[in-house]
């Protein structure tokens, strides 16, 4: 394998997670999923008839933004890790550079929609069109750096383990390799187990 990218498979600090088990993605999960539910809940309060319901909404979609921001501030420490792996230059560089741009910049604006809606976290009228506007735009942003984000693990295996640890996952016992049906000796043995 290519000294690049063994070395862009391999964590370059425990922080960043064992090879094979990445902690970037798995923190990943806590902003894309409290910004999508902060923006469901701001979506909602403006098609709820009751002014309490709708207020109720816009104020718990104002904690996700916040929620969201710390969950990002965390993801992006530890993507930055798995960044600094990958060789300078390279598609996979670009890439990670690019998808890490437009999550930053999706942080940055639920951040502002999160600042600027602090004088009143709970409108009867529910989550204005500028603030729900802001926070589509950023959704947006965050899903394109998501789709990028896939680009670095499933097209370019970014912090994937190589192709040899990942063929141990489909032998067969008994068998010679991956893939290789065991033979008659060995099937016999394993069903009087």
């Amino acid at each position: 394998m290519a000294h690049g990218m063994d070395a862009a498979k391999r964590p370059t600090t425990v922080l960043a997670g064992k090879y094979g088990h990445p902690l970037h993605p798995a923190v990943v999960a806590v902003p894309i999923g409290a910004w999508t539910a902060s923006v469901v809940l701001d979506v909602a309060s403006r098609l709820l008839s009751s002014p309490g319901s709708a207020a109720t909404a816009s104020h718990a979609a104002w904690w996700l933004l916040a929620f969201g921001v710390l969950g990002a501030l965390a993801a992006a420490a530890l993507g930055f890790l798995d960044l600094v792996a990958i060789p300078a230059g390279t598609r996979a560089w670009r890439i990670g550079v690019t998808h890490m741009s437009c999550n930053l910049t999706a942080t940055a604006l639920f951040a502002a929609g999160w600042f600027l809606r602090r004088d009143d976290v709970a409108p009867a009228g529910g989550t204005s069109w500028a603030y729900l506007a802001l926070s589509l735009v950023a959704l947006l942003l965050l899903s394109a750096g998501g789709y990028l984000g896939g680009e670095l693990a499933y097209r370019y295996g970014v912090r994937v383990a190589d192709e040899e640890a990942q063929a141990t996952g489909f032998t067969v016992p008994g068998s010679a390799g991956p893939g290789v049906p065991p033979t008659a000796s060995s099937t016999r043995s394993s069903r009087r187990s």
